[in-house]
């Protein structure tokens, strides 16, 4: 029927959802690209030159933000979200 129709026309018309990633603010992202990484807390506050506690706190914002629970499953988001920052 031409409302099945218009329905259909409709939702390819919408924006594509935002992939997780995207809803990190470009620090966090830098974090988690380094977690990606291996690097550990100590290692990415040096290297961004930031403390220990912000890098933490950015950590539970990405866990947050992507609703893991842990490293591991942050990491595992981002490289499965195929984006590379």
């Amino acid at each position: 029927s031409s409302a099945i129709a218009r329905k259909v026309v409709e939702y390819f018309q919408q924006k594509p959802p935002r992939l997780e990633a995207e809803t990190l603010t470009k620090r966090e992202q830098e974090i988690l690209a380094r977690l990606a990484q291996g690097y550990r807390d100590k290692e990415i506050a040096d290297l961004l030159a930031i403390s220990l506690p912000t890098v933490r706190t950015h950590v539970r914002n990405i866990y947050e933000r992507l609703h893991v629970r842990s490293r591991a499953e942050a990491v595992a988001r981002f490289l499965t979200s195929g984006e590379r920052l």
